[in-house]
């Protein structure tokens, strides 16, 4: 095997470094040989002038297989156009080796003809990365590129090379480069993921096997969780959800009633048990078959699932002390890690459960058999045990030592719980006396009334009116039971629930679903430009980056929102302050995105113009494109406005021939009634006689 010299002059055989004289150069590439690991060196010392590399002479025989001769055939054209470029009388020897380099590193000016315009279309975004990410060591595009504080971007490998030289500038500008970035050079993130968008995109435009994705409607799940032939896993750890049997949307607040289940027309009952998470799943009680707050920050939580998870949790049927989500390390393989490692914030489903606290939402409540410190937990199974409402919640030191979120729930529902033998549901009880919150922190309670209330009859008033003490009421049993049998004395909402913003699954009218179909549809057709244009966007403004800038932390941001975000701030701060004059201290500015100094950066940032060109051209086609699919609506539209003309046209032509045929006809019956006798007998003529006449009368008068 015959191989030419790297970038840095090792031999690719021997793996040495050869002398100069032992070092040969192609006549037409300029590649570097080794001599004496060549299979024929030249014999005379005129012959190395003149030498071509076994890449270019084609003097070797050539190869039976489709591979070798398909490579030859290839290598025969790239020879063939640099001789073409020598014997090019109009180009300087400075032009001619440009031309040969952009030859050599595939970046001639466009595909051949036999790729055709649609493969230069797919492959136009990589065709720009290409051109303007290129690495001007190895003259390819960039892997694992590195930016300088200069704005020039480079291999890793290729950087280190340089450096390993003993190099400290700026191949391209020789720029001085600070010692820092030559001994930590850092990866350009953004421009990582931007080279691998385009490589999938060729690489799906290619025609290779697309990822398959399975889906499967509502109405087609089996009744009961199962599991696929993709499944990783023994047991339900892989399982997919059955069928969802109620029709309520996913952000459903409060029981499930009756009108809800289609099924059965009973709702989802208190008491009722499931064989696991995923078959309570389906019956829309708690809808997470592993997490166990259902909600959204900003709406809200429909419901929580007491299972043991943390051991702060205190269960008194009626009421229950509740600890949030969060406080634990879960990465890697620490999944059903149960230590806790930092404090629990009100953020995400904890902040869901304290909005619910404030808006008085009702909360439904499941419980599991794995919480075994409960007495009222399922024996086997999850059990639904109504609704509950947040009547606190606050935050302290949990018992593994850091701080976790607590929730007072309080029951409120219409149905007894399922522990009791009472046949009445919850009424208004007082709070209960909480001891930790002598010592906890930020403590959150209901100021207004809630949205979920007990709503209580006049009739049932009257009958308590001499009870009008509440704990005295709720010590007499015997007025609760005057008050319970009036229907109105229920807990209701007092104010409107809170609109869904999720659909019911597979509920969806034909409109809906159009329009369901239509956006899906343009989001799977979303450009490659469009998607790199999103990756190149500003780490402080969230924009298409304007006048690029990367820092020597390798983040990327605009030039005038980085100046912006230190606006004000010196370099240096004077000391002393009227006493003995000290030396200035240099100000400290931390990256916007990491801790990293950038404060030298800062004095003269340079804007990265590889990115700059690459961002122009992706706005540039984009805007092409938008102009295009402009021009082509506008043109449909034109001809569906043409072809409604024409149809008009016809219509209004149409109507004089029509008018004229009455004409005629109303005049033929004028005469007949003329002539004949009213007191005879009438003889009506058929429509196919009629016809006849008219055309007879007609061609007399012609």
């Amino acid at each position: 095997m015959e191989l030419p010299c790297d970038g840095a002059g090792i031999c690719m055989v021997c793996k040495n470094k050869p002398p100069s004289e032992e070092t040969l150069a192609c006549k037409t590439c300029v590649t570097p040989w080794h001599a004496t690991c060549l299979v024929s060196p030249p014999q005379a010392l005129s012959d190395t002038l003149q030498w071509e590399c076994p890449d270019c002479s084609m003097i070797h025989a050539p190869s039976t297989s489709a591979f070798a001769s398909g490579r030859s055939e290839d290598s025969g054209d790239l020879i063939a156009s640099i001789r073409k470029i020598e014997d090019d009388k109009s180009l300087t020897e400075q032009e001619k080796a440009k031309k040969r380099q952009e030859l050599l590193s595939g970046a001639a000016a466009g595909p051949s003809s036999l790729d055709g315009e649609e493969k230069k279309e797919k492959n136009d975004v990589l065709d720009i990365l290409d051109k303007e990410l290129t690495c001007s060591f190895c003259m390819q595009m960039l892997d694992r590129p590195v930016t300088t504080p200069c704005g020039h971007n480079f291999c890793l490998k290729c950087f280190q090379r340089w450096i390993g030289q003993g190099k400290r500038t700026c191949a391209y500008c020789r720029v001085q480069i600070p010692p820092k970035i030559a001994s930590q050079p850092r990866i350009n993130s953004t421009l990582v993921i931007a080279i691998r968008m385009a490589r999938m995109s060729r690489s799906s435009n290619a025609g290779g096997a697309a990822k398959v994705y399975h889906f499967v409607h509502n109405q087609n799940r089996p009744d009961k969780a199962y599991t696929t032939e993709r499944a990783k896993k023994a047991g339900k750890a892989n399982a997919c959800s059955g069928k969802i049997f109620v029709t309520v949307p996913p952000d459903h607040f409060g029981p499930i009633p009756a009108e809800n289940d289609p099924e059965r027309n009973m709702g989802v009952l208190v008491g009722e048990i499931w064989e696991d998470r995923l078959a309570c799943r389906q019956w829309g009680a708690h809808l997470p078959h592993v997490a166990g707050i259902a909600g959204q920050s900003t709406y809200g939580a429909q419901s929580v699932a007491l299972s043991g998870g943390y051991i702060d949790d205190e269960d008194h049927g009626e009421w229950f002390l509740y600890t949030g989500s969060g406080g634990r390390d879960l990465s890697g393989n620490k999944r059903t890690n149960k230590d806790q490692s930092f404090d629990q914030k009100f953020d995400k489903m904890n902040e869901a459960l304290r909005l619910s606290c404030l808006k008085g939402y009702p909360v439904r409540v499941v419980r599991s058999h794995k919480e075994k410190r409960s007495s009222y937990a399922p024996e086997t199974g999850v059990r639904y045990d109504g609704v509950y409402r947040i009547e606190k919640c606050w935050r302290k030191n949990g018992i593994q030592g850091f701080k976790v979120c607590r929730y007072l729930f309080v029951r409120c529902d219409n149905e007894p719980a399922p522990w009791t033998s009472d046949v009445q549901g919850d009424r208004p009880r007082p709070l209960p006396v909480i001891k930790e919150l002598k010592n906890a922190i930020d403590i959150t309670e209901r100021k207004g009334s809630p949205s979920w209330d007990y709503e209580v009859s006049s009739n049932s008033f009257t009958s308590m009116v001499h009870c009008s003490n509440e704990s005295l009421i709720l010590k007499c049993p015997k007025i609760l039971t005057i008050a319970s049998q009036d229907e109105k004395s229920c807990w209701m909402w007092k104010k409107p629930p809170p609109a869904s913003k999720k659909r019911v699954a597979d509920n969806v009218g034909p409109e809906d679903g159009k329009v369901i179909r239509i956006i899906k549809r343009q989001k799977s057709n979303v450009s490659v430009r469009e998607k790199l244009l999103k990756e190149f966007s500003c780490q402080i403004c969230r924009k298409v980056m304007v006048n690029p800038i990367t820092t020597p932390c390798a983040h990327n941001f605009c030039k005038a929102c980085l100046e912006g975000a230190f606006a004000g701030q010196s370099l240096t701060r004077q000391r002393g302050q009227g006493r003995r004059t000290l030396r200035a201290q240099k100000n400290v500015m931390k990256c916007p995105s990491c801790t990293i100094d950038i404060a030298d950066f800062l004095q003269n940032p340079q804007v990265n113009r590889e990115l700059m060109g690459v961002i122009e051209s992706l706005q540039q086609q984009a805007e092409q494109e938008k102009l295009d699919n402009i021009s082509e609506e506008c043109s449909e539209e034109s001809d569906a406005t043409e072809q409604r003309d024409l149809v008009a046209d016809d219509q209004i032509a149409e109507e004089p021939k029509d008018e004229s045929q009455n004409a005629q006809k109303q005049k033929k019956e004028t005469d007949g009634d003329d002539i004949m006798d009213p007191s005879s007998n009438v003889q009506t003529m058929s429509p196919g006689k009629e016809q006849e006449a008219s055309t007879t009368t007609d061609r007399a008068s012609q």
